[in-house]
């Protein structure tokens, strides 16, 4: 695969919409998720399958006796190579390694590296999970408010006034009729939410364990090796992702006595695996405090009536020429339950503001004749027995 083919295929997740094309049914934090970070995770798991870029995924260098080299080649991929911590800094016991982690092999402790041929397949795992809770939102919020928007997004200059009205009349009563039946809208999304931060922060636990400890230090490491001493400091990245391991392969000689061969394997793909993890570490890190926020913002608007008073006020105010009265937003945040305010400040994201300044308007003067009628039948009763006792 080509690199051109590589960002076509990704081309998808950067598509720019308008909102009359396409309703707004999340928050920019949503979208970092399963626009970004998902795009990344697959990004990087396509770059690291394209082989042409690079060349073979390992190369191995042993000695004349192995007639087939490919199979070194093969046997060292699927199975496992090593390096050794004694020689990290390139040199000890006796002498100058041949590379950071390589050397004689005296039967000392060993780093077995066997993750590599998993990358690709873990990357790709990692991207669906970041974008499952937006599928699972999706297939919850089932074109809901693409239907009641459908014709008033960026409903501007084309709108006069008796439309305007006459549709705000209309979404003002589809409103008042579904009272009490959105609960189920925003605890979907507030669980995709959830599943969003618990993503977030499992991620980074789940490559630390495909990484055998290696990641929850990982960032730190490199920000300390980047300010240490030429001589005095090993990179971490090459211990983590060694771009030159060892390898140990063992045959029949003609003699029927096992032979024992060492091979040096040149894993070109860790330059590529290491960039890609360094810049998981922090962005995971960021996503996470970022996706806790929005939590916390959430529950706070979840527990307020005044923050949720000032939001549906930013939101009224889009046009600075139609906004409702303040005891229109009063009524609305006052009468209605957290699901029916969730979904009517989700119509205030994309409707136009002439028509969403209008609907508030007209829904909350339905909210005060409901709450009138309703004082009207139960007094009736007591009104009646009065005049009962006057007879």
């Amino acid at each position: 695969m080509s690199l051109p083919g590589i960002l076509g295929s990704l081309a998808g997740f950067a598509k720019v919409r308008l909102v009359a094309d396409k309703p707004v049914t999340d928050n920019a934090v949503f979208r970092l998720h399963y626009r970004f970070t998902s795009a990344f995770f697959f990004g990087a798991c396509l770059l690291i399958t394209a082989f042409d870029l690079i060349g073979n995924p390992i190369d191995c260098l042993t000695d004349e006796s192995i007639s087939r080299p490919e199979v070194i080649n093969t046997y060292c991929w699927i199975q496992y190579t090593f390096t050794m911590p004694l020689y990290d800094k390139g040199g000890k016991m006796g002498g100058m390694g041949a590379y950071p982690g390589v050397g004689q092999d005296n039967g000392g402790e060993r780093r077995v590296h066997s993750y590599y041929q998993w990358v690709p397949f873990m990357l790709f795992f990692q991207g669906i999970l970041f974008y499952m809770p937006h599928w699972l939102w999706k297939c919850w919020e089932n074109g809901k408010m693409s239907n009641m928007t459908e014709g008033n997004r960026g409903f501007v200059l084309s709108c006069s006034d008796d439309d305007r009205r006459s549709r705000s009349a209309a979404l003002a009563q589809y409103l008042y009729e579904t009272m009490h039946t959105n609960t189920r809208f925003f605890v979907s999304y507030f669980s995709c939410e959830v599943f969003n931060f618990v993503n977030a922060i499992g991620n980074i636990f789940l490559i630390d364990r495909f990484l055998n400890g290696a990641f929850f230090e990982f960032g730190m490491r490199v920000i300390e090796f980047s300010n240490m001493d030429q001589e005095e400091r090993s990179d971490p990245m090459i211990e983590v992702f060694p771009r030159m391991t060892k390898c140990t392969f063992m045959k029949y000689g003609s003699s029927g006595t096992i032979q024992k061969h060492d091979a040096l394997c040149i894993l070109a793909l860790n330059i590529i695996n290491e960039k890609v993890y360094i810049f998981l570490w922090f962005w995971l890190i960021i996503l996470s405090i970022i996706s806790g926020l929005a939590l916390v913002y959430r529950l706070v608007e979840f527990f307020s009536p005044a923050m949720r008073l000032r939001l549906l006020r930013r939101l009224s105010l889009k046009s600075s020429t139609s906004s409702p009265s303040s005891s229109s937003v009063e009524i609305i945040v006052k009468r209605l339950d957290l699901g029916d305010y969730y979904f009517v400040s989700m119509l205030g994201k994309n409707l136009d503001g002439f028509l969403f300044s209008t609907l508030v308007d007209d829904l909350a003067l339905a909210l005060t004749e409901k709450g009138q009628n309703d004082c009207s039948a139960e007094m009736a009763p007591i009104l009646t027995n009065f005049s009962n006792v006057d007879r």
